[in-house]
């Protein structure tokens, strides 16, 4: 009788899964138009504004109004979805794409508990995630526990996805950047709302892959205690997009082109001009490491009750290296990592239990 070693049969199929997502050239790569020019330079100033040492900067965020439609109600819960300005700089607010001014939310609640006396958790988005559904049905048995569950649409995904961009490929590493920066923006906002509208008495905030990274920042910028719940997440997205399966799915030529023509100040160069202007592909992959560097979550303060923060990583994730998450940990000392068992698109569908039961310990913490 052959044994299987189940570890390895996932870490092939994150592999496999990543070499048809990624390695065809069916689709467009990440970065296809490049850098992002000016909107690049202003990001990198107004990220490194995110730390150091003040924690409460910026706080009050923007406040927020969301105007409220309902979608369905049953005798226990109700589900309503919101739109809102996003609550962005209004500097980033002209760098976004039009369609992703508007920020937009669904809220499913209990019907029989006031706000504070349970707990609401804000579910951010992981990459390709466009629509509310996946979260919904992760955050839907939370309502017996009274846990209320608030989905956020990121930018660029969903509705908010500019149109001439291709699924989750962003167009220039300035849109990752502004996708994350406008997402820690409105969720801050949206913490804001659900303590001193709303009156929820206990919150969270978690989010799967890119949306851990972003829960991370949130959740290490926020004043007051919250659960904070990273899943399959890693410590920079220096990770997936250069040392990772994302690297494959990236423009390197464009990446390479672009910054040769920024250096010769001219409008565009082809690839053997970029050649010749003597940037090497190395030297572009550094470029975006030291950009990249920026989403590093180690260089973010520690949360106010690191006890309050669980990470949960896979076991043999062929994007996540298992490192990356003990390096959060390592920088958060009173957090606490889980393991499941399995690669990282398994666990999307296989430990929602998992991840539930860490929103319930981390909020029990608080």
């Amino acid at each position: 009788m052959v044994s299987v070693n189940l570890g390895l049969v996932h870490y092939v199929l994150d592999h496999i899964y990543g070499t048809v997502l990624h390695r065809t050239k069916l689709g467009t790569p990440f970065f296809s138009k490049g850098w992002g020019g000016t909107k690049l330079d202003l990001l990198e100033r107004m990220v490194k504004q995110l730390f150091p040492e003040a924690r409460c900067q910026n706080w009050p965020p923007p406040a927020v109004q969301p105007v409220w439609k309902t979608v369905w109600e049953t005798k226990s819960s109700c589900l309503r979805e919101g739109v809102f300005r996003t609550t962005c700089d209004p500097q980033l607010i002209e760098a976004l794409p039009p369609e992703s001014h508007n920020a937009r939310v669904a809220f499913l609640t209990p019907k029989s508990v006031l706000p504070e006396k349970m707990a609401c958790v804000i579910h951010l988005a992981g990459t390709g995630d466009h629509s509310f559904e996946r979260r919904l049905r992760l955050g839907g048995p939370l309502l017996k526990d009274n846990i209320a569950t608030m989905v956020l649409e990121s930018p660029y995904y969903g509705q908010r996805r500019p149109s001439m961009q291709h699924g989750s490929k962003l167009q220039c590493v300035s849109d990752l950047l502004l996708l994350g920066k406008a997402t820690i923006d409105e969720a801050r906002s949206l913490l804001y709302w659900l303590q001193n509208e709303a009156g929820y008495g206990k919150m969270g905030i978690c989010g799967l892959s890119m949306g851990g990274v972003h829960a991370a920042m949130v959740g290490s910028l926020h004043p007051t205690p919250i659960a904070t719940l990273p899943f399959l997440a890693p410590h920079s997205a220096v990770v997936p997009f250069c040392d990772g399966l994302y690297r494959h799915a990236t423009a390197w030529d464009a990446l390479r082109e672009d910054a040769a023509a920024l250096t010769q100040d001219i409008t565009s160069l082809t690839e053997g001009a970029a050649q010749k202007s003597g940037i090497t592909l190395e030297q572009v992959k550094e470029r975006l490491r030291s950009v990249l560097s920026l989403t590093d979550v180690t260089r973010f303060p520690v949360p106010k009750n690191p006890q309050a923060v669980i990470f949960v990583g896979a076991t043999d994730d062929g994007y996540i290296p298992k490192h990356s998450i003990m390096e959060l940990q390592k920088a958060w000392p009173g957090s606490e990592v889980r393991w499941v068992t399995g690669g990282h698109v398994s666990s999307f569908f296989l430990h929602n239990d998992a991840f539930r039961k860490a929103i319930v310990d981390a909020l029990d913490r608080l």
